[in-house]
């Protein structure tokens, strides 16, 4: 039988799937990582560990499926559960793995978070931690100097989108200007993503869509390096070949088979950044979808042809030719609920289920999700969390529920924003783990007044990448469907009792970060000095 791999590359974790010709996932893993956060408003992360997580998982899946494949193995979605799956005795190893009978690698799709910055030498070896996409908020001198340099209208006719934290170019210019010995050994620059494509084939690609997030250097009409500034912030850095999310970058080489057990001439596709591919994953890349990630942030991304530009969102290329988004995304979602659930010592179902008693308001809170800063739509990375209400009754109930509907808010801010710049929204898909929670589903449709779709399968971006594997490698004529891969199963409906009363509270949201923003900003000027 015929499967394609898809793995990516997360903020808290890298995942895997095989998954057959028909969709059906038959093996999955996941491995569990941290980031760094060596000062405030840093978030990095050492790139070794993507390949690390990339060579433990493909061993794990291929092991775990030749197994399945024998007399009297277990069948299904499980196969390949847990670190240890591959470890047994007899477990096949190395580029034989999926060579035997019954079992066909026919492609590899590759995804990760992003933007990210890593920067590697000439021998590919990195000269310092990836800089993390736009949760990392250090290049702020940068953005305001290639702001002033360049200026905000000539910056957004060029990239589509002004200057900030998101800002892949900054992030690189923060290097050239603050670690000149990493920036002397610089000489390539990756993402997740194409840092895999490269240690399996050797290719040195990069998708339009993460290149296009590495503003200013991207010209967004033109679907180039916008070379002017390319010499300007990136001279010594050699320019990746550009190339759209779904074309095959290379094939694996020996040296990436006897690491993984994939076998050496299997195309890759050069795959994109992980929201991009959870919306393919769904089927949410069409002209007037509207993806909804559920994730450790909320990212939301809003597909049609124009480019359409605001100073509040991200304006980008899209996954694939033709097309446009508009995207944005909350600092802190799927992150709050665990702070949440960490600082209390709690379980996600005592907490769900006491959100659920606490109600609609969670009993007079309201809260600020911005613990991060923030990203879209007010592009403030001083911003902090708020908790406003609180009395001596509220208990961790309220406060998890208002978590909740704080993202829900967040969201509805980036909707509305996004409907405002012109984007033609007709159709919302929810994806990501944050799915399975029946109760955050319900409160984002309540809170915006959206219905959501959700997939049956919401695994996400490795899912999504597998996909794309799939269809880079198919037959003219036979490419697969995604809705045949991975149909509709359940539609969330926002409750017209509770829109006035949510018209309310997003209006106190609003006027509650316009109120504090002062002294928000203060305080995190305190937290940089200590």
């Amino acid at each position: 039988m015929q499967y394609t791999l898809g793995v990516d590359i997360g903020t808290s974790s890298t995942k895997g799937v095989l998954v057959a010709a028909d969709g059906t996932i038959a093996a999955s893993a996941t491995r569990a990582h941290d980031v760094d956060r060596p000062h405030t408003g840093w978030v990095e992360m050492d790139a070794r560990i993507w390949w690390d997580e990339f060579v433990s998982i493909a061993n794990e899946l291929i092991s775990a499926l030749r197994q399945a494949q024998g007399p009297g193995a277990a069948q299904g979605p499980d196969v390949a559960q847990g670190p240890d799956a591959a470890q047994g005795p007899g477990a096949a190893q190395g580029p034989d793995a999926a060579q035997g009978p019954g079992v066909e690698i026919t492609a590899v799709g590759v995804s990760g978070m992003g933007p990210c910055v890593l920067l590697a030498d000439a021998h590919d070896e990195p000269v310092r931690p990836a800089i993390l996409y736009g949760v990392d908020t250090r290049s702020g001198a940068q953005i305001a100097r290639m702001t002033d340099e360049l200026g905000t209208d000539e910056i957004t006719r060029v990239g589509g989108s002004t200057l900030t934290s998101q800002a892949g170019g900054a992030k690189i210019a923060w290097i050239s200007d603050e670690e000149p010995d990493a920036w002397a050994e610089a000489r390539r620059f990756f993402m997740p993503a194409s840092w895999l494509a490269r240690m399996l084939t050797g290719a040195y690609v990069l998708d339009h869509q993460s290149a296009s997030q590495t503003s200013p250097l991207y010209d967004i009409e033109n679907e180039t390096w916008h070379d002017p500034w390319w010499q300007r912030y990136a001279d010594t850095i050699e320019q990746p070949r550009l190339t759209w999310a779904g074309e095959i970058a290379g094939e694996v080489t020996d040296a990436a088979s006897e690491s993984t057990g994939i076998p050496a001439g299997t195309p890759v596709i050069t795959g994109t950044i992980d929201a991009w591919t959870e919306a393919v994953s769904v089927g949410a890349h069409e002209i007037g979808d509207l993806m909804l990630m559920y994730g450790t942030t909320m990212f939301l991304v809003a597909t049609g042809e124009q480019t359409l530009r605001t100073p509040s969102m991200w304006t980008t290329a899209g996954a694939f030719p033709g097309t446009r988004n508009l995207a944005g995304g909350l600092s802190t979602s799927g992150a709050l609920t665990a702070w949440l659930k960490d600082l209390t010592g709690s379980g996600y179902p005592e907490l769900l289920a006491e959100a659920e008693v606490s109600g609609p308001g969670a009993r007079g809170l309201l809260i600020l999700p911005y613990f991060a800063g923030e990203r879209t739509p007010i592009q403030d990375p001083d911003a902090r969390g708020i908790i406003a209400g609180l009395t001596l009754e509220h208990g961790r109930g309220d406060l998890y529920r208002a978590a909740l509907e704080a993202t829900a808010l967040g969201v509805r801010h980036n909707v509305e924003t996004m409907r405002a710049a012109g984007a033609d929204i007709t159709r919302i898909v929810a994806v990501g783990g944050g799915t399975q929670g029946q109760l955050w589903l319900q409160v984002i449709s309540d809170v915006t007044g959206l219905v959501q779709e959700v997939p049956q399968t919401t695994i996400g971006a490795s899912y999504g990448a597998a996909f794309l594997a799939a269809s880079a490698v198919a037959p003219d004529g036979a490419a697969p469907a995604i809705t045949d891969w991975n149909p509709i199963a359940q539609t969330i409906t926002p409750n017209p009792e509770l829109r006035a009363f949510y018209d309310t509270l997003f209006d106190r949201y609003v006027r509650l970060y316009e109120g504090t923003k002062e002294l928000a900003h203060e305080l995190a000027a305190d937290q940089r000095g200590a």
